[in-house]
């Protein structure tokens, strides 16, 4: 299977040059991340494009993230940067199965990325994104947490907020979240576990009252899916359309372990139907695109 995949991403990308594997050393070991730069990039040689950090799920690898989300066309269409990094043993630290502090320091290697970006491309850098699938999810929610002030939003998929993160959450400083579940994902549940991460609910009334936003919360508004479709997908956003930092959790009734619009996906693990109703990438780029620092 990831030898199929590998062949498949080399494929894709040796045609046009446009995905790169790059490389930094931080903390004494060399880690690796792939860059994703538009065709506009090269046309347009003033201008500075936005950036979005791609995080792949736990046992995947920054080659299947890339090939699995598709993120490259929604790149393609709206102009910015997409950057796929690879997590040591195909894991992220979250505060599960290491120490928080003490294990893998990847908020460290994020910011190493970031500034090796900086110096390489011409980024926006008061628009600067995150986002992943499981394991890469929990960890753009600890870059929420834990830097802020360098990203604008974040959108995790299949992975609320995990307790370790909540236990260490100092910073004050208000972030754009979209959180995207499946109520029927088996892998991470939908209504949370115990002393590991919250609900998805409770993910988004956490983030709603970190970032101020005040009143109650309205009914989810549902979205039209195509015909056949057996999921059914909702909205709830809250927060000022005047430049402040939204909230907001899309639903997918009867959805999995899955990234929305994406290919069917079979790892072999239970992970559940993928709504047509909706393009992942599609409804993150235009929450991102709301938000700037």
């Amino acid at each position: 299977m990831k030898f199929l995949i590998s062949l498949l991403v080399l494929a894709c990308t040796s045609i046009p040059v446009l995905a790169q594997v790059s490389s930094l050393v931080h903390n004494e070991e060399k880690r690796r991340y792939i860059v994703y730069t538009p065709e506009a990039y090269q046309s347009q040689p003033q201008q500075t494009f936005p950036v979005v950090f791609n995080f792949h799920g736990g046992g995947m690898s920054m080659a299947e993230q890339m090939l699995y989300t598709q993120m490259n066309k929604a790149a393609e269409r709206h102009r910015f940067i997409v950057v796929y990094p690879q997590g040591i043993k195909q894991d992220w630290n979250v505060g599960f199965g290491m120490d928080y502090l003490a294990g893998t320091d990847d908020v460290g290697f994020t910011q190493a990325i970031l500034s090796k970006l900086k110096q390489d491309y011409r980024i926006d850098d008061k628009r600067v994104y995150a986002t992943g699938l499981s394991r890469g999810g929990f960890f753009a929610l600890r870059l929420a947490a834990e830097l802020p002030q360098q990203f604008a939003a974040v959108a995790s998929v299949g992975a609320p907020m995990p307790e370790p993160v909540l236990q260490h959450h100092k910073q004050k400083d208000k972030v754009g979240m979209l959180l995207i579940q499946g109520m029927a994902d088996k892998v991470v549940l939908f209504e949370g576990k115990a002393a590991s991460y919250l609900s998805a609910e409770g993910t988004y009334d956490y983030w709603r009252r970190h970032n101020g936003i005040d009143g109650a919360t309205p009914q989810p508004r549902l979205l039209p899916g195509p015909a056949g479709d057996p999921t059914q997908v909702s909205w709830l956003e809250q927060g000022s359309s005047a430049g402040g930092a939204k909230v907001a959790l899309l639903t997918v009734k009867d959805g999995g372990h899955t990234w929305p619009g994406a290919d069917a996906f079979n790892v072999g693990l239970p992970i559940g139907k993928t709504t047509r109703a909706v393009d992942a990438n599609e409804v993150m780029w235009e929450f991102f695109s709301k938000h700037r620092r």
